[in-house]
């Protein structure tokens, strides 16, 4: 069960800035939540791709099996690897500070924004989530332009959702603190082939808003 005393850790990463209807979900869901709220914007303030030094930390971090996060800056051998760490650290120690972590993710070319992956393959860092992350509730809101849900023509171009479900399970993150809440059809007013579905994508809004209202309170 989630500590709710812990603070719930928002994260965005939509490039679309005030039009972005992820951005105005995740606020909704903030505007119902009790609690400290702690914000990281992925578009805003993007987090640097992990270079060579990275990788090569993270080999021999994980020559040495489990290695408490509080050792890993010793094993760094130059500036590169401790500069990587720099920059890992903080984010990893933000994560698993967080109670609940409300994911902001639009779909770009059927998977997620390349800011939110750039953040996971950084605070992927081999070993740090070790049975870390089992009480973390994860609350995932997508917004797609088209539709994709079962029975859609488009349904098996959905690599978004199976990717970060994936992804958290591994980790560590059960069935019942994971939550995907779905917005489809969101450019229906701008794409001239979706003409004729805006009833299907208020519905759709709806329901997602709905959902986050649960989630929230």
């Amino acid at each position: 069960m989630t500590d709710m005393l812990a603070p719930l850790l928002r994260i965005d990463s939509s490039a679309d800035g005030a039009e972005s209807v992820t951005r105005r979900l995740t606020s909704l869901f903030v505007r119902h939540w009790r609690g400290e709220v702690r914000h990281r914007d992925l578009a805003a303030d993007p987090v640097p791709p992990i270079r060579e030094p990275y990788a090569r930390l993270g080999r021999r971090v994980e020559r040495r099996g489990t290695v408490p996060r509080d050792d890993i800056a010793a094993l760094a051998v130059d500036e590169g690897e401790r500069r990587e760490w720099a920059l890992t650290l903080p984010l990893v120690t933000e994560l698993r500070e967080a109670g609940t972590v409300l994911l902001g993710v639009p779909m770009y070319n059927f998977s997620v924004p390349a800011a939110l992956k750039a953040w996971i393959d950084r605070v992927t860092f081999p070993g740090v989530f070790a049975n870390a992350l089992g009480a973390t509730r994860f609350v995932v809101i997508t917004a797609r332009g088209g539709a994709y849900g079962p029975g859609t023509p488009r349904e098996g171009y959905d690599f978004q959702e199976p990717y970060l479900r994936a992804y958290l399970t591994n980790l560590g993150v059960g069935p019942g603190n994971l939550a995907f809440v779905h917005a489809e059809l969101t450019r229906v007013g701008d794409i001239p082939a979706l003409a004729g579905l805006a009833d299907l994508a208020e519905k759709s809004l709806a329901q997602a808003e709905e959902r986050i209202l649960e989630l929230a309170t």
